[in-house]
């Protein structure tokens, strides 16, 4: 008897790898194999800058609106990345992108793929309103939480 093989359950496997920083995995069940193997990447090293203390700037004593803040007013929801992987606008590179600045987007609609491991996973809108900017160039990488779009509500 032959087993179906269920590609969202090796989507969250692959997840699951990334999360837990797995480098391989192999599951076998009687009548399915399975192995999943991504390669080790290195850990990214930040610098740190030192400013001497005759030279930063005295606390202010006035409440300072933060980034956030204004992004409320401003009713901008962020749609972020659920995963590693390389950002793509289209569904291939000669097709037209799934969505662009100024343009309505609705509820679960598809605004982009990201490729991980050979899958391409469509990454969907959780909310209505309009493309208010693509923080992210075609073809590039992104990381796991990393801001995608910026979606203007009402």
């Amino acid at each position: 008897m032959k087993s179906k093989i269920d590609y969202k359950e090796i989507s969250k496997l692959i997840d699951l790898l990334e999360k837990r920083n797995l480098v391989d995995f192999e599951l076998e069940l009687e009548d399915f194999k399975i192995k999943i193997s991504r390669e080790q990447s290195k850990p990214k090293v930040k610098e740190l800058a030192v400013i001497p203390k005759s030279v930063q700037p005295e606390k202010s004593t006035e409440k300072k609106e933060l980034p956030q803040e204004k992004l409320e007013q401003n009713n901008l929801h962020f749609i972020t990345s659920p995963m590693v992987g390389t950002f793509y606008r289209a569904p291939d590179p000669s097709s037209p992108p799934f969505v662009k600045i100024g343009e309505e987007v609705k509820k679960n609609q598809t605004l982009c793929i990201i490729e991980a491991m050979k899958l391409m996973n469509e990454i969907e809108s959780d909310i209505e309103g309009k493309v208010n900017d693509i923080l992210v160039k075609n073809g590039s990488p992104v990381e796991y939480g990393q801001k995608l779009f910026s979606i203007k509500t009402e």
